[in-house]
């Protein structure tokens, strides 16, 4: 009865293969959601309204949420580390024996002898709390390796979608520029033919559009990879994006960070930040598993009880059984979790000195970003306008030819270009800030509540 109430209560198998064709063509049709990135935008900023139509980092952010297949891994990652945490506690099994005899000749009424006798391991002190504990930890420690996933996918985001942008601008201005080259060359190989510039010069500007040939090819091959890492950031096809909008407030005049922000974030990252709290959860997992092996030092006891029917005679037979620690008393297995445990702590120690001098790192070239970018703007760019703008007013009046008009123009195509390149330095600067902190100091992402935080997507 016994036997028959337990099976009653056991799960059943369900197979579940998997094709990894059929799951290559359904990642190759993959697309945004709007209605899904909606419902996933309203679990983790209920406050953000969206317009559906538009993509901004929060929207695609969302959308990375619920496509992205490294989330999706963690997540189940995370769901098993928790599922193994809650089969810890069920303890070791118990083992249960059925026996039976039949004695020739007996002299007893019966010749049959039945049997039934178990093996109880008593699950009891610090053996059980000790996997209990390293279990519990190897679960938060799968949550916030979840966590880490999350940020590393959303930062992935933001430097794809940022040189996106960037790339496009130097596509645009190379175009532009290999335009102008062509007029310039043109002008000049008409002044050679007519005996009015030497073959130096026309060398000179065949030279400098080549340059400007590679330059622009570059920029596009920089585009096809902005392309498909933002893809792969969102987990869907790159020729799902072709045809998306995509938005970016203030991208060309990016926040410069509050110190005393930055002061009171700070203190807070060395805290909370995913990967520390990951390395702290495996130090105390360490520590479960070196208190479970000083445990194993002692004796196992076990019991049995029993049950026997011998030839009509009842018997009900009792046992103490003791599994006993290996011939080193467990010497060496209890050494080898300390050094493991030691190993843990340097690694948190070592985590924690990174985040700080990753932080410093982040912070100096943020300043020196935005002093470049500064300079870029006020000196190059603006010197290079003016320049510009004068070869306009004098072609008009005749006082310089196409050639001289070309080279203007060319000249603040370039220092354009030197301004993308400084811009991208300031973005590749936040970036990393940010890394450091882990959370976001500028942009839409701020409006991510901190329920949801708690409650919603980073835990799984």
């Amino acid at each position: 009865m016994l036997i028959a109430a337990a099976a009653s209560g056991c799960a059943s198998y369900r197979a579940a293969p998997l094709a990894p064709d059929a799951i290559a063509v359904s990642y190759a049709r993959r697309a945004l959601d709007p209605v899904a990135t909606q419902q996933s935008l309203t679990r983790v900023a209920p406050n953000v309204v969206w317009d559906g139509q538009t993509w901004d980092r929060m929207s695609l952010f969302a959308a990375a949420l619920e496509l992205n297949p490294r989330i999706a891994e963690a997540r189940a990652h995370a769901r098993s580390a928790e599922a193994s945490a809650r089969a810890a506690r069920a303890g070791p099994s118990i083992t249960l024996t059925v026996t039976a005899e039949y004695a020739r000749n007996a002299s007893e009424a019966s010749p049959w002898l039945y049997g039934v006798t178990s093996d109880v391991p008593l699950d009891i002190g610090a053996r059980r709390s000790s996997r209990i504990s390293a279990a519990d930890f190897s679960g938060i420690g799968a949550r916030f390796d979840y966590a880490e996933v999350v940020w590393s996918v959303r930062m992935a985001l933001r430097r794809a979608l940022a040189e996106r942008f960037l790339a496009a601008r130097e596509v645009q201005i190379g175009e532009e520029l290999s335009a102008i080259r062509a007029r310039q060359l043109a002008a000049i190989q008409a002044r050679f033919s007519s005996g009015e510039a030497a073959r130096a010069d026309l060398e000179r500007v065949r030279t400098e559009a080549a340059g400007d040939a590679r330059r622009l090819t570059d920029a596009q091959a920089r585009l096809m990879a902005a392309r498909i890492a933002l893809a792969d950031a969102l987990g869907v096809s790159i020729n799902s994006l072709e045809n998306v909008p995509l938005t970016w407030t203030e991208f060309d005049a990016p926040a410069a960070a509050d110190a005393v922000q930055i002061d009171q974030t700070r203190q807070a990252a060395l805290l909370t930040r995913a990967d520390i709290l990951r390395a702290s959860a495996a130090y105390d997992q360490s520590e479960a598993d070196l208190r479970g092996e000083v445990a194993r030092q002692w004796p196992e006891l076990h019991i049995g009880p029993g049950y026997t029917w011998e030839r009509g005679l009842v018997k009900l037979p009792f046992s103490i059984g003791l599994v006993l620690p290996p011939l080193d008393f467990n010497h060496n297995a209890v050494e080898a979790a300390e050094a493991r445990r030691s190993e843990a702590g340097l690694h948190l120690e070592a985590i924690i000195a990174s985040a700080q001098s990753s932080i410093d790192a982040a912070l100096a070239e943020q300043g020196a970003a935005n002093a470049a970018l500064a300079r870029v703007r006020n000196a190059d760019l603006f010197g290079a306008h003016s320049a510009a703008d004068q070869a306009d007013e004098e072609i008009a009046s005749g006082a310089i030819d196409r050639v001289d008009w070309c080279a203007a123009q060319a000249s603040l195509r370039l220092a354009q270009l030197g301004e993308v390149d400084a811009l991208r330095r300031v973005h590749a600067a936040d970036a990393a800030l940010e890394d450091a902190l882990r959370r976001p100091l500028e942009g839409p992402e701020l409006a991510i509540a901190l329920s949801a935080a708690v409650s919603g997507e980073t835990r799984p």
